[in-house]
């Protein structure tokens, strides 16, 4: 599925089943939160963070949860997009562009990240 397939996925589900889209304020608080249980994931999977005992994400370190709150984060951020008329496809390419124009030597010649 490309970029633009997916943002008219979500937008054919909302037309479908959502009735409409959340106001982008909205849309906004619920992208913070899905950030937030990712990072939450991601910080016992990966970090120092522990699990707390009765979190059922403990049993298998958050693996199975990874993807999904991976996917809920794009859900929300292809909402806000379409809600704004962003293409995101372009976007990308743009911010590719860039980074690479800005960032061509940058990173190659750090020595932090050469082992």
């Amino acid at each position: 599925m490309t970029i633009k397939e997916a943002q008219e996925a979500v937008n054919q589900w909302i037309r479908e089943y959502g009735v409409r889209y959340f106001s982008e304020l909205t849309n906004m608080a619920i992208l913070t939160e899905e950030v937030g249980e990712l990072a939450r994931i991601i910080s016992r999977r990966y970090g120092e963070q522990s699990w707390k005992p009765t979190d059922a994400r403990a049993e298998d370190n958050g693996k199975a949860a990874l993807g999904e709150e991976m996917a809920d984060v794009l859900w929300v951020l292809l909402c806000l997009a379409n809600q704004t008329g962003t293409d995101l496809t372009e976007e990308l390419r743009k911010s590719i562009e860039k980074k690479t124009r800005r960032d061509s030597l940058r990173h190659i010649e750090n020595k932090k990240l050469i082992t």
